[in-house]
């Protein structure tokens, strides 16, 4: 190794921070940090561009630890080089109300540019990364100014190389050429269970080449030879770059480094104090050498960065002023501010239309009036557009056209959504994208992970039901819908109708704080009649689409195909009313007085009808309701044959309400 011994000792703060908060906090994780620390240290202080004083700076270089379980070399590397993180924050790791939970979380400490945890995300995420900002580079950068330039790092271990994930992301990366993408490759060769070439023999090198990737391999505690790597990861413009970095995981540690020992669990005050030893470093627990500090501190290069990239956007917006402007406002994910308007007059259109058509066709449509009007929606699917329905007549492939604005993402569900969440905490884009409901399932980490970020990604399911037939119970879903409404900070919506699909897609669209999931069908259901009162109260997730005739005695509550179905039973009924309720998240919202008015409380005599899994509805219906839809899963035959032999019927719905009220 020919590290010199000031930058060791530079890098060693790293070391000692990692160890005393996990042991501090009898929790966590030391090796990785221990064993990156020389990486880390070449990187932040030689390479990453950024201003701790102001970590939202747009053209800042992103950084993602996707073995996110080493988060105390992304809070070590924060405090050290001046953001807002301060030694007591270090000391309350994994602490109740910390700013330093067990894993990066976003939000929590300022220069987290993404939560990371679930292996394999982090380095998807930052493919998502890269992505945005080489598209949004290609819509905004002028030959005599590049107002959008800045580079994805990214650090992974075996883990993460190890789930499905990083293959989907990684190829396409490769696929799309995203040469600002250079990934930092942790191959320590041990995980929690001990050395990884018992399960993980995976030639990585030819793996990475295979996608397309420029592959470098170093020792990954030699200076010299990770900053040659990384001069040339950032000359290759073509590529992505994987360097990969042979360490010794826990570096320091006499009687633990290199060993699973240190992968999750403290390394104990013994050998605490003999690590101490073995680094030279004298200094108690917490406490960093004054000359250390200052070598780290990254808060006057930061604001001079920062300050030249001000005075390259103002020369920009004096020479093109509408692109600049365009480009704040985008940046800071305000919509235009007619959009709104614009919307309303579509759904206005949609109303006096009344088609009969299938909600996918429905949504379809609702792109082809809002994407025009909205430059920044990223689409894409995951091999399914004609299916799916999500290319409109202004789609450019951004495999084609850099400044295009859909991607096609193969079949990559996982992959493709965990990179949507990357575009979208990017910054400049609202991504979509697309797959069967049924196929949710194998993006649904991805879509937790965006709903606990709260990043406004949409997720377009359609084939919604028992309704796409023929294709049978693997291609049906029907617990599926359920699970998204379980999600904290997600809204599903199962629109009945052109109004309502419309409707929902304005309201992922505005939704600032979150994501939605767009649930919509394979089949035709048909245009149901409001008034422009009803039509105002869609987007309170529930309404009265049809009023009682004479005194109230029964509710039906149905949402998306079913709709139909409950009005057809109310035509045979007296005293019942139809509350339509496309986005269940969205009602419970609503004030109480809106709610009574539409589920009075006394009117205990309810049914529920919707073709997906029973138990999500007991909650509107009570256990004195009556709930008709799916408690196994479907058959393979034609949509209308199965929901007669599943009891998703007119009939059924008009025993039930008979029932209840007798």
């Amino acid at each position: 190794m020919t590290t010199p011994l000031n930058e060791r000792r530079i890098a060693n703060a790293i070391r000692v921070l990692a160890m005393d908060a996990v042991q501090k906090a009898n929790s966590g994780h030391p090796g990785a940090p221990m064993g990156m620390a020389d990486i880390a240290e070449v990187l932040w202080r030689e390479f990453l561009n950024h201003n701790p004083s102001n970590p939202q700076w747009a053209n800042r270089d992103r950084f993602v630890l996707s073995n996110g379980h080493g988060s105390m070399l992304h809070y070590a590397l924060l405090h050290l080089t001046g953001y807002d993180l301060s030694i007591e924050d270090l000391q309350q790791f994994r602490q109740l109300h910390s700013k330093t939970p067990g894993h990066p979380e976003l939000g929590y400490a300022p220069g987290i540019e993404t939560t990371t945890g679930p292996l394999g995300q982090g380095i998807a995420n930052a493919v998502g990364f890269a992505l945005a900002e080489k598209t949004l580079a290609a819509q905004f950068n002028k030959d005599d100014l590049s107002v959008v330039d800045h580079f994805t790092y990214c650090f992974l271990g075996d883990g993460c190389l190890m789930e499905g994930v990083s293959h989907e992301a990684c190829s396409l990366a490769g696929t799309l050429g995203l040469g600002k993408l250079i990934a930092y490759y942790d191959d320590n060769g041990i995980s929690i269970d001990g050395e990884v070439e018992g399960w993980f023999s995976d030639d990585t090198e030819q793996r990475f080449h295979a996608y397309g990737w420029q592959v470098i391999k170093v020792d990954g505690h030699d200076a010299y030879a990770l900053r040659q790597a990384t001069l040339a990861a950032k000359a290759e413009t073509t590529k992505p770059t994987l360097i990969m970095c042979k360490t010794i995981i826990g570096l320091g540690s006499p009687n633990k480094q290199g060993k699973e020992d240190c992968h999750g669990a403290p390394l104990g005050n013994d050998e605490i104090t003999l690590t101490r030893q073995a680094l030279g470093w004298k200094e108690e627990a917490f406490v960093i050498p004054a000359d250390v500090y200052a070598a780290w501190d990254a808060k006057d290069k930061g604001a001079q960065s920062e300050a030249a990239w001000n005075d390259l956007f103002a020369a920009y917006a004096a020479k093109y002023p509408t692109e600049a402007a365009e480009l704040k406002r985008r940046v800071s994910g305000d919509l235009p501010a007619d959009f709104v308007a614009k919307a309303d007059a579509y759904i206005a259109e949609v109303n006096a239309k009344g088609e009969t058509i299938a909600t996918r066709k429905a949504s379809q449509n609702a792109l082809q009036a809002f994407g025009p009007l909205l430059p920044e929606i990223l689409g894409g699917s995951a091999d399914l557009a004609g299916s799916n329905l999500t290319l409109w007549k202004g789609c450019e492939g951004v495999q084609d056209n850099p400044a295009g604005n859909y991607v096609h993402y193969g079949v990559r569900e996982f992959g493709m959504t965990a990179i949507a969440n990357g575009v979208a905490l990017h910054g400049g884009f609202i991504p979509y994208v697309a797959t069967f409901l049924m196929f949710m399932e194998y993006a649904r980490n991805a879509v937790r992970m965006s709903a606990l970020m709260k990043q406004r990604v949409i997720h377009v399911y359609t084939h919604d039901s028992i309704g796409l037939g023929e294709d049978g119970p693997t291609h049906q879903p029907v617990e599926q819908i359920a699970s998204l409404r379980g999600t904290p900070n997600l809204n599903t919506w199962r629109p009945c109708d052109t109004v309502e699909a419309a409707i929902s897609w304005k309201s992922a669209l505005t939704r600032a704080d979150g994501p939605t999931a767009l649930i919509f069908s394979r089949q035709n259901l048909a245009f149901q009649t409001r008034t422009q009162a009803q039509i105002d109260d869609v987007a309170k997730g529930g309404y009265v689409l049809a009023a009682e005739k004479g005194a109230l005695k029964a509710i039906i509550i149905a949402t998306g195909s079913e709709v139909a179905l409950a009005m057809d039973a109310y035509a045979q009924l007296d005293g019942v009313r139809v509350v339509s309720m496309p986005c269940a998240e969205e009602f419970v919202k609503q004030d109480a007085a809106y709610r009574e008015a539409v589920l009075p409380a006394n009117i205990r005599a309810r049914v529920a009808v919707e073709a997906a899994h029973v138990d999500y509805w007991w909650k509107f219906v009570g256990l004195d309701g009556r709930v008709i839809g799916m408690t196994t899963y479907g058959e393979s035959a034609p949509a209308k044959d199965l929901y007669q032999h599943f009891g998703i019927t007119v009939e059924a719905v008009v025993a039930a309400v008979a029932e209840i009220t007798a």
